[in-house]
């Protein structure tokens, strides 16, 4: 769990320090009061990544060089700051030499939000980047071979915006893209196949029905990637642009057979991104034998009783959960699950404690 969170510049938030007890708690206030950015904050302070953006500069406060976030998870003090020097990591006010060096012993968590419905009817990209958030926790490889491809990849689309491609550099790029492109894919696959089951029974949890849901990993191409990248070599010459790899690949979702995307009913679809996240959460747990974090953004007030109901039971009932809400009045006494939970208020750049 995380016991305290302290923030420095970081979004609409001057400064902000917190006491969190074990079950986690509820934030409570309007829009654009900082509710989802306390969040945020957490998960770059145990994943160095927001959910939200891919730059960290995006983060900072307007107007200011840099932003700070700290504290205690897991029984370990952790600093993370970036500024115009770059990002900057301490565990036990010692430097770490890198990401990778300051994940090894951070934190899981697993995010919740109302995007969350584009997971099944949005494009390609919000599932890779669903893979890419999973996989990076689940794996020390899986980040490894991530981040260079995707290092060889802008360097690809540099050389094919050249005006004078040079061939024998843009083969070598390539060569990187296949190793860690197909170490990418396997990894993927692999992992898919474990959350395919996680998934199929969670679903049933949370819809209470007989619905059958599968995933399945789709390559852009329809080879080897070797070989997909040489039948893509004219496509990609003429359009100044990668087009063959992990970066374009997807995941199919399916209720009984059908696309959800395009069959499934909206609250077929919502069940279904519960059950990704849930089942996210169970692959985590199993694999690393650590209970994640769950990070729930305003989603209570979209969902209907029985799927809310539903929700907080397939929860692990040990797990800390911190979540925003702008009301309280979807909670029932049915829902006792909740009543536990302290609640913070959230208003003119205040947090009042329970």
């Amino acid at each position: 769990m995380v016991r305290t969170l302290r923030m420095v510049d970081f979004r609409c938030w001057n400064t902000l320090a917190l006491e969190m007890p074990e079950c986690g708690g509820v934030f409570v206030g309007q829009n654009a009061q900082g509710k989802t950015s306390i969040l945020e904050a957490v998960c770059v302070l145990l994943r160095l990544q927001s959910p939200r953006t891919h730059k960290l500069q995006a983060l900072v406060r307007f107007s200011q060089a840099g932003f700070g976030v700290a504290g205690e998870a897991w029984q370990m003090n952790r600093k993370v700051r970036y500024g115009k020097e770059g990002l900057r990591c301490e565990v036990e006010d010692e430097l770490r030499d890198g990401s990778n060096a300051y994940l090894q012993d951070g934190g899981l968590v697993v995010w919740m939000g109302n995007e969350d419905l584009e997971l099944v009817r949005g494009a390609g990209e919000t599932r890779r980047r669903y893979l890419d958030f999973m996989g990076m926790q689940w794996k020390p490889e899986y980040r490894h071979h991530w981040s260079r491809y995707r290092r060889a990849l802008k360097m690809k689309n540099m050389l094919l915006k050249e005006r004078h491609i040079d061939e024998r550099q843009l083969s070598a790029v390539e060569e990187l893209m296949v190793a860690h492109g197909e170490s990418l894919a396997d990894l993927r696959t692999e992992m898919i196949g474990m959350l395919e089951n996680w998934c199929k029974q969670l679903h049933q949890e949370v819809s209470g029905g007989i619905e059958s849901v599968s995933l399945l990993y789709q390559s852009a191409g329809s080879c080897s990637m070797r070989d997909s990248l040489r039948q893509a070599r004219e496509r990609e010459w003429r359009v100044r642009q990668s087009v063959i790899g992990p970066h374009r690949d997807d995941l199919l979702l399916r209720l009984n057979g059908l696309s959800a995307s395009e069959f499934a009913s909206e609250g077929q679809q919502r069940t279904l991104a519960l059950a990704l996240k849930l089942a996210q959460g169970a692959l985590l747990q199993h694999e690393r034998a650590r209970v994640p974090i769950y990070l729930l953004d305003d989603i209570f007030g979209e969902l209907d009783a029985a799927r809310r109901n539903a929700l907080m039971r397939a929860l692990p009932a040990h797990a800390q959960k911190w979540i925003t809400t702008t009301s309280m009045g979807w909670l029932s006494d049915r829902e006792d699950a909740y009543l536990n939970l302290p609640q913070f208020q959230v208003a003119e750049g205040r947090v009042s404690p329970p």
